[in-house]
C-alpha cells in the first residue's frame, strides 16, 4: 500500500511554517467512488504553544464554512481556531478563558460563529471572528449544552441541553423563539432541505422528527432505536450516543455511538439499513454526548465527544475515527441479515481519531484528538 509523505506544520522561531501548500490536491467533492480507498494522512498540524506536551489540550469538535475554505475546531484549552484548507495552514486563534469553548460552528457568515461555553453559566455565544467581539449571547439553558445545530439555510439554529430542553434560536434576536421539553435531549440534526430537524434522546432510545413549521406540535415520526437496535447492540440503544447526522440527499440519518458500531436508518421510513461495525478495540476514548460536566468532562479528564463518525458529501459513505486508523462504510453495500456491515476499507494511521469532519466542498476531511490531521487522496494510489 503506497502512502503520502506527511506535513508537520511547526512554526520556526520567525514564525514561517515548515509546510507546503495543498491547493493542487484539494479538489472539487467528485467520484469518491474512485478515490476513497486512497486517502492518506497528508498534514499534521501541531500547536507549538502547549505548555505541558503530556497533557495536550483535545479538540473538542471540527466544522467547515459553507465554502470549505475554512475549518474550525474548538478545543479543551478554551481556544478556538481557525484553519485555511487551500493553504494548509492555521490561521487565526480565538482565546474565550472566560467563558470556555466547545461545540464551536460556522454560521453562514463565515465571519461570525456559534459555540456553546464550558464555564461560568451555559449560554451559547456569538462572536465575530475578525475582530474577536461578541454579538450577542443567548441564555436560557440551566444545565451544560450538549448539542448546536446550523439550519442549512438561515442562521437559525438549535440547542440540546442536560437541562431536558431543546431551543430554536434566530441569531437576529438573544431570545429563544422555540422550547421543547424532552427526556435526555441531547442530540440534533437538521435535515439538507431545513424542513425537518431530529433530536436524539438516549434514554428513552428514541430518535424524534420534527416539522420545521410546526415543531411546537407532537413529532411527525419517532425512530425506535431499542426495537431496531436491541439485537445488535442492545448496550448502546438507550446511551452511548455521540452524533446525528443526516446524509446530504435526506435518505438516511447516521446515529453514532460509542459501542462496536453506529446505527444507520432509512430517514423516511425509520428502519435500520444498517450496524456500521468498528473493528475490534476500536472505540475511542471519548464520552458521549451528556455524560460529561459543565466543561464537557468527567473527573478522569475524558471529554465528550462531537462525532467520531460521519457522512462523506456524497451520501454514500460514512467515514469513522477509532484508537489507530480510519475506516469507512460503503453504505451501498447489502449487509447481511443481522444488518452488521464490515467497513470497505481501512485507511491506516497510527493516531487516535476522536473526531472527524469531512468537508462540504472538496476532496478533504479531517480528524483529531489531541493533534489535526488533514486527510487527501493520494494521486499515486
Amino acid at each position: 500500500m503506497s502512502s503520502t509523505p506527511m506535513d508537520l506544520d511547526r512554526p520556526e522561531r520567525n514564525g514561517t511554517p515548515l509546510s507546503r501548500n495543498i491547493p493542487q490536491s484539494t479538489t472539487p467533492v467528485s467520484n469518491l467512488t474512485d478515490v476513497m480507498s486512497s486517502f492518506r494522512p497528508t498534514k499534521l498540524l501541531r500547536r507549538d504553544d502547549i505548555k505541558d506536551p503530556r497533557q495536550p489540550p483535545q479538540v473538542l469538535s471540527i466544522d467547515y464554512n459553507d465554502d470549505g475554505e475554512l475549518l474550525m475546531t474548538s478545543s479543551s484549552d478554551e481556544t478556538i481556531h481557525i484553519y485555511n484548507v487551500r493553504e494548509g495552514r492555521h490561521e487565526k486563534c480565538l482565546i474565550s478563558k472566560k467563558y470556555g469553548a466547545k461545540l464551536a460552528k460556522f454560521t453562514h457568515t463565515s465571519s461570525s460563529i456559534i459555540y456553546a461555553s464550558t464555564k461560568q453559566n451555559n449560554a451559547i455565544r456569538y462572536l465575530a471572528t475578525h475582530d474577536n467581539s461578541f454579538i450577542r449571547y443567548f441564555e436560557g439553558h440551566e444545565s451544560p449544552v450538549t448539542s448546536l445545530a446550523v439550519h442549512p439555510g438561515s442562521d437559525n439554529f438549535i440547542s440540546c441541553s442536560q437541562d431536558n430542553t431543546v431551543r430554536l434560536w434566530d441569531t437576529q434576536t438573544k431570545n429563544w423563539q422555540g422550547q421543547l421539553l424532552l427526556r435526555s435531549p441531547y442530540l440534533a440534526a437538521y435535515d439538507p432541505s431545513g424542513t425537518v430537524f431530529a433530536i436524539g434522546c438516549p434514554s428513552s432510545g428514541s430518535v424524534l422528527l420534527y416539522d420545521v413549521r410546526h415543531y411546537d406540535r407532537a413529532p411527525f415520526a419517532t425512530i425506535d432505536v431499542v426495537d431496531h437496535g436491541r439485537a445488535i447492540d442492545p448496550a448502546h440503544v438507550v446511551r452511548g450516543w455521540t452524533r446525528l447526522e443526516f446524509s446530504n440527499d435526506g435518505k438516511s440519518l447516521l446515529l453514532g455511538t460509542r459501542g462496536a458500531g453506529h446505527f444507520l436508518f432509512d430517514a423516511f421510513e425509520g428502519t435500520l439499513k444498517a450496524y456500521l461495525r468498528r473493528p475490534p478495540g476500536g472505540t475511542t476514548r471519548r464520552l458521549a454526548a451528556g455524560e460529561g460536566g459543565m466543561s464537557g468532562a468527567n473527573n478522569a479528564g475524558q471529554y465528550e465527544s462531537s462525532g467520531d463518525c460521519c457522512f462523506a458529501p456524497d451520501g454514500r459513505f460514512v467515514i469513522g475515527g477509532s484508537r489507530h486508523d480510519v475506516v469507512v462504510w460503503d453504505t451501498l453495500k447489502t449487509p447481511p441479515p443481522d444488518k452488521g456491515l464490515e467497513p470497505t476499507w481501512t485507511l491506516p494511521d497510527k493516531r487516535e481519531a476522536a473526531v472527524v469532519g469531512f468537508n462540504p466542498r472538496f476532496n478533504f476531511f479531517a480528524t483529531a484528538d489531541a493533534d489535526l490531521l488533514f486527510w487527501l487522496p493520494d494521486p499515486h494510489a
